[in-house]
């Protein structure tokens, strides 16, 4: 065991403890405690994440690992070989609207959620210094970078530097069934794009 996969697995067994956000539901959720030179980020996890305590394990998963099977990765190998965190670690909750909690539509984050969670994925990109970093979803993109409409960075290739280190930042649109926007254009040529990329980035090649 390597002594960043030893860290790793120390600081997640920190970060199963967290209770921070009284309005979350826990327990944390996070991936396979590996020592890679990628790390996806998603937004928060949802109720399904929460009970089988994998990321990306229900419907927005399978259209995540969809595109990935498009461009010769599966599931399994990207599960063991990547590392998966999120913008938040806990599950939001259903919409709230007028004091009442949807059936339908997970809640969005807020800011100081986002702020408290941030110290754990802070603490990942200081232990693994990624090559690569996999934003996806506006939530999770607009952590690492500014813009107005997916068009503008999904398809592209970022350098960015965060807790003090440099990596690259190829983002994508969230795989929601909800959302049309991977599915029409310019958003399925952006997509296949941003795919292509990241299949070509050298740090599968490590």
């Amino acid at each position: 065991m390597s002594k960043t996969h030893s860290l790793l697995s120390i600081h997640q067994r920190k970060l199963s403890q967290c209770i921070l956000c009284k309005d979350m539901q826990g327990p944390p959720v996070y991936g396979e405690a590996c020592a890679s030179k990628i790390m996806l980020i998603g937004q928060a996890p949802g109720f399904k994440e929460i009970e089988v305590h994998k990321p990306f394990a229900w419907t927005a998963g399978k259209t995540l690992f969809g595109w990935f099977k498009q461009i010769d990765i599966n599931e399994d190998w990207f599960r063991h070989q990547v590392y998966m965190s999120a913008i938040c670690r806990c599950f939001p909750g259903k919409k709230i609207k007028d004091g009442v909690r949807m059936k339908t539509g997970d809640r969005v984050p807020s800011d100081q959620e986002i702020k408290n969670c941030s110290q754990w994925l802070n603490h990942e990109v200081e232990l693994l210094k990624p090559q690569l970093i996999i934003p996806v979803g506006k939530l999770a993109i607009s952590q690492f970078i500014d813009f107005k409409k997916l068009s503008e960075v999904v398809g592209i290739q970022h350098s960015i530097s965060r807790s003090e280190h440099q990596y690259d930042l190829i983002p994508l649109p969230h795989p929601s069934g909800a959302s049309t926007w991977p599915r029409t254009e310019p958003g399925k040529s952006l997509l296949a794009q941003a795919l292509k990329t990241i299949q070509k980035h050298p740090a599968l090649d490590d």
